[in-house]
């Protein structure tokens, strides 16, 4: 038997009566909303000597625990490199708001990390609307800004950025 079908992530298949886990389509956004995004994730060792060495980061700061030792304001302690911070944050929003309704990011602004990220440090992710609207030169989707907010497990807020994003519209013509 062959068929045709695709999930919302394109993937083939045939979804029948199921509901497909999706993001949402540019009409579904809304501004001012805010979206909670759980589970946190834990960040490890490994975690981050991993990312640090994958994107080519020799910072010692995150790699050298004796040098990171004598260094002051940190308590002895090596920093979560702040990339991966910024990456988990987006990855810990995409099954709630983008997994397959995604078309592009169209860039980053007002990137910070008021708080630094350590081992051991759970970070929790939320994201807030600014605003949307309908694309002028691609029919059918649309561009929302949304602003990603990471904090630690004690409230901290340890990563801000603002992110446009090119989105679907919904293909079945609107709102639900």
């Amino acid at each position: 038997m062959t068929d045709n079908n695709t999930t919302a992530a394109g993937e083939p298949g045939d979804a029948g009566d199921g509901i497909v886990q999706r993001g949402l389509w540019f009409e579904e956004y809304r501004e001012g909303a805010r979206y909670l995004h759980r589970p946190g994730r834990t960040v490890t060792e490994t975690d981050d000597v991993l990312f640090t060495t994958l994107t080519m980061n020799t910072q010692p700061l995150h790699l050298d625990a004796h040098w990171s030792s004598q260094q002051p304001g940190f308590g002895g302690k090596r920093l979560v490199n702040s990339m991966w911070t910024l990456s988990t944050v987006v990855g810990l929003s995409v099954s709630q708001l983008t997994l397959g309704t995604i078309v592009a990011n169209l860039g980053f602004t007002e990137v910070s990390f008021p708080a630094p990220m350590f081992h051991g440090d759970t970070l929790y992710a939320e994201t807030v609307c600014r605003s949307k609207r309908a694309s002028k030169s691609r029919p059918g989707q649309g561009i929302v800004e949304l602003e990603h907010i990471g904090r630690n497990q004690k409230g901290d807020i340890v990563c801000r950025a603002v992110r446009a994003t090119l989105v679907q519209c919904d293909p079945e013509g609107g709102e639900r």
